[in-house]
C-alpha cells in the first residue's frame, strides 16, 4: 500500500525534502530515500508501506527492552521492511535491508491502524510497539496507529535508533509514550563505517525525547574490538548521568551475523565491566541482556538497593515485580522512575 509521506516539504529546486529523519534525503521524482520505503511519485514523497507489516508479535515487552514499562506486560509488535541505517550487524536485517537488496522490492501483508489496534487488546496487550525494523522509515504509518491506540486506552513504544527529527518527535510526543533508543558507540567513525548514519543526531535524539517527556530507555550492544573500551563504555555513561542518572540503560550481548561474522560473541566478563563502569558514573538502573543472568537483569531500589523487580531469561522475560502501582518500593517507599500504569 501506497500513502502519502505527509512528514516531507517542498523545496525551492523541486526537490522533496524527507522531514522524518536525520538523513534528511533530497529526492527529485523517481528516486527513493535511503530507507528503500520512501519515494518521489507523481511530484510528492509517497510511503510505499503504510498499512504493510512486515513482522508480527506478541511480545513480552522486556523484550523491548523495556524494563521501566508495564512490567510483565505484553506488547503488540510491528514492523515493516526497511531501515534508514545499513548496520553491519543487523538482527532483523532479512526485513531492514530487503528493499535496498530486492531492487526496491516491497513485501508485507496489509495491517492497517483499526486492525493493528483491535489486535492488541484482543491479545490482552497494554502497548503497541513499532520495532524489528526502524519506526520512523513508516513514520506516518505508526502516527495513525499510535493515536488510534492511545484512543483506545493502549500505550505505544517506540524501538529505534535514534535518527527521529525533532518535527518527528514534535508530533510523535502525544502519542509515543516510550523509546528505547540504540547507542550504537560513542564514534562517529562507527557509526558511518558500520551504521550508514552519525553519531550527533542520535545523540540530540536521546536529549529531544527526554525532555519531551516521552520515557526514554537505552541500549547498547557491546561488539568485542569495535565499541567495547572503557573510554568508549565511560563516555556514553558520562552521557547518559548528564541528561538523567535515572535513565536505564540495557548493555548488550553481540553474537555474529550478517555482515559482522568475525568479531567473537560478547564474553561476560565484558557485560559486567561495562556494568560497574555504568555504575561508577551515577547511572541508577543498568541491566545486562542476551545473557540470561537474573542478578544483573533485575531491579534494585536505588535508596535501599532491594531487588524489586525479578527478571531471568535471556530477555528477562520472567518477570515478579513487587513495586505497587506507582513505582514505590515495599521497603522504603521509594519511588522508582518509570511507567508503571
Amino acid at each position: 500500500m501506497s500513502e502519502k509521506a505527509w512528514l516531507s516539504k517542498r523545496l525551492e529546486s523541486g526537490k522533496i525534502l524527507c522531514q522524518a529523519c536525520a538523513q534528511a534525503c533530497k529526492l527529485e521524482e523517481g528516486e527513493y530515500g535511503i530507507c528503500g520505503v520512501r519515494k518521489v511519485e507523481g511530484g510528492e514523497l509517497r510511503l510505499l508501506v503504510y498499512g504493510l507489516a512486515a513482522a508480527v508479535n506478541v511480545d513480552p515487552v522486556e523484550k523491548k527492552p523495556m524494563f521501566h514499562f508495564l512490567p510483565k506486560s505484553r506488547a503488540f509488535s510491528v514492523g515493516t521492511v526497511g531501515c534508514n541505517f545499513s548496520c553491519k550487524f543487523c538482527q532483523n536485517y532479512d526485513i531492514s535491508q530487503y528493499p535496498k537488496e530486492h531492487e526496491h522490492k516491497i513485501i508485507g501483508h496489509e495491517l492497517p491502524p483499526e486492525n493493528i489496534v483491535k489486535l492488541a487488546l484482543e491479545n490482552g496487550c497494554d502497548s503497541v510497539a513499532y520495532t524489528y525494523n526502524e519506526p520512523v522509515v513508516f513514520f506516518e504509518y505508526t502516527y495513525d496507529t499510535a493515536k488510534l491506540a492511545h484512543e483506545s486506552g493502549l500505550k505505544n513504544i517506540y524501538v529505534t535508533s535514534g535518527f527521529e527529527t525533532h518535527k518527528a518527535i514534535d508530533l510523535l510526543q502525544p502519542y509515543i509514550d516510550g523509546m528505547n533508543i540504540d547507542i550504537k558507540s560513542f564514534s562517529d567513525e562507527f557509526y558511518k563505517e558500520i551504521c550508514g548514519a552519525r553519531l550527533e543526531p542520535v545523540l540530540e535524539c536521546v536529549k529531544y525525547a527526554h525532555e519531551k517527556g516521552i520515557w526514554v530507555e537505552i541500549t547498547t550492544l557491546l561488539i568485542p574490538g569495535k565499541n567495547d573500551s572503557d573510554d568508549e563504555i565511560r563516555s556514553i555513561a558520562k552521557f547518559l548521568a548528564d541528561i538523567d542518572t535515572s535513565i536505564p540503560w540495557h548493555l548488550s550481548a553481540f553474537h555474529p551475523t550478517y555482515k559482522m561474522l568475525e568479531p567473537p560473541r560478547t564474553p561476560e566478563s565484558t557485560l559486567l565491566r561495562a556494568y560497574r563502569i555504568g555504575q561508577e558514573e551515577g547511572l541508577k538502573y543498568l541491566y545486562i541482556g542476551n545473557i540470561d543472568n537474573e542478578d544483573y537483569e533485575s531491579t534494585y531500589c536505588p535508596k535501599c538497593n532491594k531487588r524489586v523487580i525479578d527478571r531471568s531469561g535471556n530477555i528477562g522475560q520472567f518477570v515478579t515485580n513487587e513495586l505497587n502501582e506507582n513505582g514505590c518500593c515495599p521497603k522504603c517507599g521509594y519511588k522508582l522512575e518509570g511507567v508503571w500504569s
